[in-house]
């Protein structure tokens, strides 16, 4: 600045205007389908997608990306608030994320041009950034219209959310109706949860109608209860938003940022010392044949609270979950004794199959409860295809190179123990068993009767199938334990894991 001068402090009064045409944009954006179609919406009982960014993220931190998209077509249409999606970055727990919501108020929450940029702007950025995504979905697909335009380029976020796969944690939440392409980005998630009353299909009823002449309903279709307890496309069923939302944040908390880095620990505090489990000797029975709930189990072991189920309903015989130990993120896969003796199903295989890649992927150790009498036989689970479903188990186990723990805790046999990673020497840090235990390559009532055995070495068969001292001695097991130690072989286990280190190979 020169000797004598002084810089202006008046306004330019041409700001005023240009501000005053940002806020009425803005406002219109925000606005979304307007009064009539929010009010719509909250009488079914359903939020808006702004009220589901806003009750997911923390408080203030979302940040809008192409919040004045659609609202100024070169071709003079009438502008389509924010085009159907509100999306941008925020944050869950201080960790920065993407979310992506359709807005079913505005077009029906459909995919119009400008709409499909932001996603695939969002998904790269999920991509460029290596952080999780999360989709919200409210809406019908591609826009009718499209077919009347023509777009510069074809922007994709199918292939990108593709791309994510292993990369970063995605969550998929299905809280309207979900068709066409929403719901086939939806389906590549690493947890998808629905609520009571959404639906999700690759094609709605109008189109059933048309090409197969079935009139059926949205629920009839696809609903949640139908994709959580019989599809298997969706994994949790929430009972209303609220509950949708807080798995969706919970489910988060086990997971690092990308593959590569190493899962969030509890802060200290009493929940994760260690402490013998007296309770569990009343929970699980001595008498191989009686059944009980291996969920009580985990609620013992696991850190107080910690605990969050994914898939209850589908494939019953494993319960796969993700907790604390010690203060640890884990996936435990445990054989459920209370729904078909834990025998494993080819639903139970493709779910733990499911959770066992994504554990995987992001270098959670993964803690093995074994308890079941083999993989299912008969007609029907031939049919079913559960010798290619347990195959898939397999595999996934043992492509994991994270910290792996197995435990016996009464029976294994044939290809489902080795399912339950319990076959010696296959990478597990620690390998377990409770006293009593069986094992062999089949039951030895239905192995003696298979090889015609007689009484006399059906006898000793089951003899040598009876107690965890043979397998001891062989190195089968690194350690016979007292059921009572349970947590504290876990988390001594888990503590081997190297600081600052995640193994993914």
């Amino acid at each position: 600045m020169r000797k004598g001068h002084a810089l202006t402090t008046r306004r330019d009064d041409g700001w005023d205007d240009l501000l005053d045409d940002l806020k009425g944009r803005t406002d219109a954006a925000t606005a979304m389908g307007g009064s009539d179609r929010l009010a719509r919406q909250a009488a079914k009982g359903r939020l808006n997608a702004r009220e589901r960014v806003e009750r997911l993220c923390d408080k203030g931190s979302f940040s809008e990306v192409g919040a004045l998209g659609g609202a100024a077509d070169p071709a003079g249409g009438e502008p389509v608030p924010a085009d159907a999606l509100v999306g941008g970055v925020a944050r869950v727990d201080g960790r920065p994320v993407v979310v992506i919501a359709e807005d079913f108020t505005v077009h029906g929450g459909s995919i119009g041009h400008v709409n499909a940029a932001k996603r695939l702007r969002l998904t790269l950025l999920a991509e460029q950034e290596r952080i999780p995504l999360l989709l919200l979905l409210d809406g019908a697909g591609e826009r009718a219209s499209n077919m009347f335009e023509r777009y510069p380029f074809a922007p994709n976020d199918l292939q990108v959310v593709a791309d994510l796969q292993g990369q970063v944690p995605v969550v998929t939440l299905v809280l309207g109706v979900s068709a066409g392409h929403g719901a086939l980005t939806g389906v590549f998630a690493d947890l998808i949860v629905m609520t009571e009353n959404a639906s999700l299909f690759a094609a709605g009823p109008p189109v059933v109608l048309g090409s197969l002449g079935i009139q059926v309903t949205p629920e009839e279709l696809g609903a949640g209860r139908l994709h959580t307890a019989e599809s298997g496309v969706a994994h949790n069923l929430a009972a209303d938003e609220d509950e949708a939302l807080s798995t969706a944040r919970r489910f988060l908390s086990y997971f690092p940022q990308h593959a590569g880095a190493v899962p969030p620990e509890a802060p200290a505090g009493p929940e994760i010392h260690e402490r013998l489990l007296d309770g569990i000797l009343d929970t699980i029975p001595t008498n191989h044949q009686q059944p009980y709930e291996m969920r009580d189990v985990l609620e013992q072991v696991v850190d107080a609270g910690s605990l969050l189920e994914v898939q209850p309903l589908y494939g019953q015989s494993i319960v796969t979950a993700f907790a604390r130990i010690g203060g640890q993120s884990v996936l435990i896969v445990a054989n459920q004794p209370a729904y078909k003796a834990g025998t494993i199903t080819a639903d139970a295989a493709e779910k733990a199959t499911h959770f066992l890649r994504v554990a995987g992927s992001f270098g959670l150790p993964v803690v093995f409860l074994a308890d079941n009498p083999g993989v299912m036989p008969g007609p029907e689970a031939e049919r079913v295809g559960t010798l290619r479903a347990a195959a898939g188990m397999y595999l996934a186990q043992r492509a994991i190179r994270a910290p792996k723990v197995h435990v016996t805790l009464r029976k294994a046999f044939g290809f489902g123990s080795s399912l339950m990673a319990m076959n010696p020497f296959d990478r597990q840090t620690v390998t377990l068993a409770f006293t009593g235990i069986s094992l062999g390559g089949l039951p030895a009532l239905g192995g003696a009767a298979a090889s015609k055995a007689s009484e006399t070495d059906g006898k000793r068969m089951s003899e040598l199938q009876s107690g965890a001292w043979t397998a001891a001695d062989n190195l089968g097991y690194d350690r016979v334990i007292d059921p009572r130690d349970l947590r504290n072989e876990l988390i001594q286990a888990l503590r081997l894991r190297c600081a600052g280190e995640v193994r993914t190979r």
